[in-house]
């Protein structure tokens, strides 16, 4: 009989219907009711019987508590009987119930989907136009000129989701992640999605991930998903939070704790009394910031917080439903963590992050005397709120308050001050509301509902590239580069509230809990703390209709893509492994120091390439730091001896038929999802990325595409590498789970070193190196199955 792993798992179950039949989940308890995951989508049902069954098989193996993390994924597994179950060890098949896109990622996604063969996605599956808009005088007129600028790519993905049934966002709808929590978002739902803050979900107490295109496309297709199982991090919460203390502290505060990696390969999960002092959409910014310290995803237990915001978003059939099944959305008593931290709410206090990387945590009590030790620059020249990490009512509300009370005194900000709602029915309740004219009325500037400046879309021109200067946000990332594309910008994170007090300040020394204003008068004042409505009093209004769901007969609707398109292009199969030996390939970089997915893949304004794979493949690690001359985007060419561009010298190498090495440091690929950041370098003829240690998205994307992702078993022996080097790459001839390769490392004075390299491969994730990628075993899968299939129905 044929390997599981040989055939789709959809044309299996198939065969084993018609083989056997197969008994259907019975209508008695939680399954009896049938609930919509989505007011949009009420044929598609929340399937707490799936996890009841089961959780009743896998405690019955373990034998032991369930964390909350613990229940929802296991609650998922494709096979609870046989599957490996082992905290940081075993890799396991997953059924999520749903996949959301956002356009710049989703271009690359259903072109890849497409090249599957299906005709329509498995699971519910949504696409959200926020990332193409591009920040730069004001809301109704930046996303007229996106529109007009991304036409094509925008009428791609408009008529590829009519095409494959998934939910369609327009431009202007919002950023993905407040949509989902406002529309898709379930307690104890699965949910994979191709951005890396996808986890701001796990604010209803859903198991939202992060992941690669390719990930998306096996779900979309009906295979199982797979995930290391994750470790759990427990964060018990004590105390009540106050004042101008905010959810985004607490993350604030974790991210101090654990640093960028401190998260990788675990779910951290949220409990303890202080819950309650949180509302829903701060759960939820807490979440989405956790993408920040490598974190598979965050989540909290379900509450009556998550009930109310269930409540007012018209969804109080799944608020109802939740609480029967509410002793699945809590964490069983004396279920045991992994690492725990204790954080008392009442006694946290605001914390600035930053510059240049989100875990540089410091009080707001010691931040001036920080801004002064290093020399950071004082003033304040742009304060950013909203994105998708911090753009609730609440946190609106919150900030207006403080507008209204600046311009009570007669003052206006004296920094520019921008504001990003996260979503069309946010924009259209504060309009309502008043929250967006007090802001206004200080010199806000409301930008489009999208993602503008926090993901480099911003046409920023009050500074020139490389002039230090110093913007605060109440974004998530702040990596170097990262919002104006100027590595001089020292970019700070915190709360709305404290952000849009030291716009009016306009000095990064300014502590709103301490220190006074000057007002028109001439007199001091000093704001009171901020207040706001958590859920607007009146309901909220959904503004424009901006979503578009799949069309009755979609036989008929043709996909957009023109041939000649420098945006758009059709993917072709990347070649399979030959079987050799890989020696003396060149190292093409030798990446020092952070090393993140906006060095590998740049966002800003290479963000209108994403559906082109040869276009975006011009900007392969130009960020990255050469650690032969401390310069970024300038290598030896080790053909030719001249120094070029690394995209330039990798294609060169590729086209001279010369396979080629990345050598990187710690952390490599953390940040974004963004899978062009391994498909670039596999498109140029990369074979294998080296490093000290890997981000977890950007590792799985490495296998997806067909790369090896290897790293040094001993960190230090980064440091024997030279970026002059050839090297071979010995055992891979016999690449095998758990058996460790060699690096030899041929120095170019005729010395060499043999450096011993791991790597995390298991079987399937080797026959995808073998096969070239994992699409490409997806689609030589699905062919032999539907003959398999056929063959067997005829017999």
């Amino acid at each position: 009989m044929l390997n599981l792993t040989q055939r789709t798992a959809a044309a299996w179950r198939s065969v084993q219907r018609l083989a056997a039949g197969m008994a259907t989940v019975s209508d008695a308890k939680i399954g009896a009711t049938k609930v919509p995951m989505s007011l949009l989508e009420p044929n598609a049902y929340i399937n707490y019987q799936r996890i009841e069954d089961n959780l009743a098989i896998v405690r019955e193996r373990l034998k032991r508590p369930l964390t909350l993390s613990e229940k929802i994924v296991y609650g998922h597994l494709d096979d609870p009987v046989n599957q490996d179950i082992e905290r940081g060890t075993s890799y396991l098949k997953l059924r999520p119930d749903r996949v959301a896109c956002q356009d710049a990622t989703a271009q690359m996604a259903i072109l890849q989907f497409m090249s599957a063969g299906m005709d329509t996605a498995a699971v519910p599956t949504t696409v959200h136009c926020d990332h193409l808009i591009e920040a730069q005088v004001g809301g109704a007129k930046d996303l007229q000129r996106a529109i007009n600028i991304n036409r094509e790519v925008y009428d791609f993905l408009a008529t590829a989701t009519a095409k494959y049934g998934l939910g369609f966002w327009k431009p202007g709808s919002g950023i993905i992640h407040q949509i989902i929590l406002e529309n898709y978002a379930f307690p104890g739902g699965l949910m994979i999605g191709t951005d890396s803050h996808t986890p701001n979900a796990g604010g209803l107490g859903m198991v939202a991930c992060g992941v690669g295109g390719a990930d998306a496309v096996d779900v979309m297709a009906d295979l199982a998903w797979e995930l290391k199982c994750p470790k759990v991090i427990g964060v018990n919460l004590t105390g009540k939070i106050s004042g101008w203390t905010s959810p985004k502290d607490v993350i604030l505060k974790v991210a101090g704790i654990l640093t960028v990696k401190g998260g990788t390969g675990a779910i951290v999960e949220y409990k303890g009394p202080g819950l309650q002092s949180l509302s829903c959409t701060g759960m939820a910014t807490i979440c989405n910031m956790g993408a920040e310290i490598g974190a598979t995803t965050s989540l909290f237990p379900f509450n009556n917080r998550m009930a109310d915001y269930l409540n007012a978003t018209r969804r109080s059939e799944i608020a109802q439903y939740a609480q029967r099944f509410s002793h699945n959305l809590k964490a069983d008593e004396g279920a045991e963590y992994d690492h725990e931290i204790e954080i008392n709410l009442s006694e946290l206090e605001p914390h600035i992050n930053g510059p240049f990387t989100p875990d540089l945590a410091t009080p707001l009590s010691k931040f001036k005397n920080a801004v002064e030790k290093n020399g950071w620059p004082a003033e304040l020249k742009v304060a950013l709120i909203g994105s998708c990490t911090n753009s609730s009512y609440e946190d609106m509300s919150r900030a207006a308050s403080i507008a209204k009370q600046a311009k009570d005194h007669g003052l206006d900000t004296k920094s520019k001050f921008t504001v990003t709602p996260g979503s069309e029915q946010v924009r259209a309740t504060i309009e309502r509301d008043g929250q967006m004219a007090a802001l206004e009325n200080v010199g806000g500037v409301v930008l489009a509902n999208a993602c503008g400046p926090c993901i480099g879309q911003w046409d920023r021109r009050d500074v020139k590239k490389g002039e230090a200067n110093s913007i605060i946000t109440s974004y998530n990332r702040n990596f170097t580069g990262r919002n104006d594309a100027n590595p001089a910008t020292h970019a700070f994170v915190a709360s709305p509230d404290v952000v849009t007090a030291m716009a009016f300040a306009g000095d990064l020394r300014f502590n709103p809990l301490t220190d006074s204003l000057t007002g028109a008068d001439g007199k001091p004042f000093k704001f009171d703390d901020p207040s706001g409505n958590e859920l607007p009093p009146r309901g909220y209004d959904p503004g424009q209709d901006t979503f578009q769901p799949p069309p009755a007969d979609r036989a008929s609707v043709l996909v957009a893509v023109d041939p000649k398109s420098d945006r758009l292009q059709f993917l072709k199969p990347f070649a399979p492994w030959d079987g050799k030996t890989p020696t003396d390939l060149p190292i093409l970089i030798k990446a020092q120091g952070k090393c993140t997915t906006d060095h590998i893949s740049a966002g800003g304004p290479w963000l209108k390439y994403r559906g082109h794979l040869e276009n975006i493949s011009q900007n392969c690690l130009i960020g990255a730091i050469n650690a032969e001359n401390g310069e970024a985007n300038k290598i030896k060419n080790q053909i030719t001896g001249e120094y070029g561009g690394v995209p330039q010298v990798a294609a060169h190498y590729r086209d001279h038929g010369i396979k080629w090495v990345v050598i990187g440091d710690h952390n490599y690929g953390e940040g974004s999802s963004r899978e062009h950041a391994a498909l670039e370098p596999r498109f140029l003829g990369g074979l294998a990325i080296i490093t000290r240690s890997f981000a977890r998205i950007h590792e799985t994307n490495l296998k997806k595409q067909g790369m090896l992702a290897l790293t040094f078993i001993n960190p230090d022996d980064y440091e024997k590498v030279r970026p002059s080097d050839r090297v071979d790459i010995l055992g891979l001839e016999s690449f095998a789970p758990g058996k460790n390769m060699t690096l030899v490392a041929k120095h170019e004075d005729g010395t060499k070193d043999e450096i011993p390299l791991a790597h995390s491969f298991n079987e399937g994730q080797i026959a995808w190196f073998k096969a070239g990628s994992a699409l490409n075993l997806v689609s030589h899968i699905a062919a032999y199955s539907l003959i398999f299939t056929f063959t067997y129905a005829s017999s």
